[in-house]
């Protein structure tokens, strides 16, 4: 490798862009053009990368496996950062075998944090945690130190166990100091904030407030009957009834947890279940139906009885009943949480994120772009989705991936 092709090399491992491009742009040979690649990928243009990445490996002989499995990967970073998750996770897998088996382990641990960057995108949590476990951080360089703290940060954030995320990021922002990038040091930060953003509002007896993800944990381990409206379910510190898939159910037992300890009036549970604005006997009867339905499947946590005006909640072995409701409350609240994330999303890969079909994310998009909350550019399969965060707030509760006890 000659002194120019090192040069950018190392201006590259530093976040220095334009300098690493001063020294291969008017080059065509292999190397030059997978430099400029990554270059032309930091930079945010990630078509023009692609091909130039296409172009080195295709060029690199036949005996230089490595040079092609490194272009590899850097098309999955680029596939990872344009969120273009149905790219081939087998060819990355193939590339970091080769690395492995060249003697090439920094790179090679670079497609595996790769790997679990898309797997906790798309909440395949319990499969990143087995696929971190093979990662020894302690030879990484710095910059690939701070993206696998915070691979644990993110895992630790989902699962709700924020010491151990706090922890992940603090070793995360020193590693990236070291390693000096700018972008990386960014990335961190604003990882951090999500600590110390409302995650979500606490309703109980008519009051409400914000909670961070550390009072959300809280809540989860303390001795409320916890009706939660993020995940769909009612849990206490050793049980969890989703109603993830009976949305009915859950609309009854929201009400009632939101009422408690009062009851709540046949009339009113018509309206919020069954969206009725004027019950007749066909729904009551319905009502009773799904009450009975309601009762057997929360029997384990608490009771739902009868009054003269309508329905209570009582909790079996719990001191109070208390709603976690995400802090914005909106129709298709999961779809503009991926897009506050400030990248470019296409249909398929929110589809795929989100474990849904491809139309009905499709119309979730229309319904938000006519509704002004997110923007569009490109057409067909080039059509790409963005949105503006919500400010000060975090959305880690409305991505999918389990919470503690589910």
């Amino acid at each position: 490798m000659d002194s120019l092709i090192t040069a950018a090399a190392r201006a590259l491992a530093t976040g220095d862009l334009l300098g690493a491009l001063k020294r291969v742009a008017l080059r065509d040979d292999p190397p030059a053009l997978a430099l400029r690649g990554i270059a032309m990928a930091q930079l945010g243009d990630f078509d023009r990368a692609k091909v130039l990445l296409r172009r080195a490996a295709r060029a690199f002989g036949p005996r230089e496996a490595v040079a092609r499995a490194r272009c590899v990967v850097a098309e999955a970073e680029i596939a990872l950062v344009s969120r273009d998750l149905g790219w081939p996770a087998k060819t990355l897998d193939a590339a970091r075998a080769t690395l492995e088996a060249h003697g090439d382990p920094i790179n090679a641990a670079h497609a595996r944090i790769l790997e679990l960057r898309r797997l906790l995108l798309i909440g395949h949590l319990d499969e990143a945690e087995r696929v971190l476990a093979g990662v020894d951080p302690a030879p990484l360089p710095a910059a690939l130190k701070a993206n696998h703290e915070l691979v644990v940060a993110g895992i630790a954030l989902r699962r709700l166990s924020t010491k151990t995320a706090r922890a992940a990021l603090a070793r995360a922002t020193r590693a990236a100091h070291d390693a000096g990038i700018p972008a990386l040091i960014a990335e961190v930060d604003s990882a951090s904030q999500v600590l110390d953003a409302p995650a979500a509002r606490l309703v109980t007896q008519g009051d409400q407030r914000l909670l961070r993800l550390e009072d959300v944990e809280a809540l989860l381990e303390s001795k409320a009957l916890v009706v939660d409206a993020c995940r769909h379910a009612v849990r206490d510190a050793g049980t969890v009834v989703s109603l993830a898939r009976r949305p009915v159910l859950f609309a009854l037992a929201r009400a009632l947890g939101e009422a408690w300890p009062a009851d709540v009036p046949r009339a009113t549970l018509i309206a919020r279940a069954f969206r009725g604005r004027h019950a007749d006997e066909s729904h009551r009867a319905r009502l009773r139906v799904e009450i009975g339905r309601l009762r057997s499947a929360l029997r384990k946590l608490a009771d739902v009885s009868a009054t003269s005006q309508g329905f209570a909640l009582a909790p079996r072995r719990n001191r109070e009943i208390v709603v976690l409701a995400r802090p914005v409350e909106e129709e298709h609240a999961e779809v503009l949480a991926f897009l506050a994330d400030g990248e470019s999303w296409s249909s398929s890969a929110l589809a795929l994120a989100l474990g849904a079909s491809q139309r009905t994310v499709q119309r979730a998009l229309d319904a938000l772009a006519a509704a002004g909350k997110v923007q569009s550019f490109g057409l067909g399969r080039a059509r790409r989705w963005l949105s503006q965060p919500v400010p000060g707030f975090t959305t880690t509760l409305l991505l999918p991936g389990p919470l503690p006890s589910d």
